[in-house]
């Protein structure tokens, strides 16, 4: 036990820098969540809403799964709410009938032109702690970790 307990604590270099990213990263999107419950909103909701926007406002499910994380077979169970509350529709691809098209609506636009602007605040509030300069150098050491 006091072996297994010495090991969790004497993390390496890239192991601390690690863990110290993916807490930092969920009290941002606590932050972010908070502010999307308090609109009476769903943050996994919204993004699946923006990386539509992010597409032109239509995009294959198979896209859209890769792009937030999930698979193939699961982002119809994420699409189903929003469609019922009417914020995106779905419709036979035009070119191939075997596929389907996710398409934001105007309900949908209105929401995220409404809601947005203040999680964005919200977001650079708490940004707001690094410099412009630090922000630069953190954006070009995440890059850095993604190219990896």
């Amino acid at each position: 036990m006091k072996d297994l307990q010495q090991y969790v604590l004497d993390l390496p270099l890239y192991n601390i820098a690690f863990f110290t990213l993916v807490e930092t990263t969920a009290k941002l999107v606590e932050v972010s969540e908070k502010y999307w419950q308090s609109q009476g909103l769903n943050g996994a909701r919204i993004r699946i809403m923006v990386e539509i926007m992010k597409e032109g406002g239509t995009i294959l499910p198979s896209t859209l799964a890769q792009k937030i994380g999930v698979t193939k077979s699961n982002i119809s169970l994420l699409l189903t709410p929003l469609e019922n509350e009417g914020f995106i529709r779905r419709a036979p691809h035009p070119d191939d009938g075997r596929k389907w098209v996710i398409s934001i609506t105007n309900e949908g636009q209105d929401l995220l032109t409404r809601c947005l602007p203040g999680n964005r605040q919200v977001i650079k509030e708490k940004m707001q702690a690094l410099e412009d300069q630090e922000l630069n150098q953190l954006l070009f050491l995440l890059n850095k970790l993604k190219r990896a």
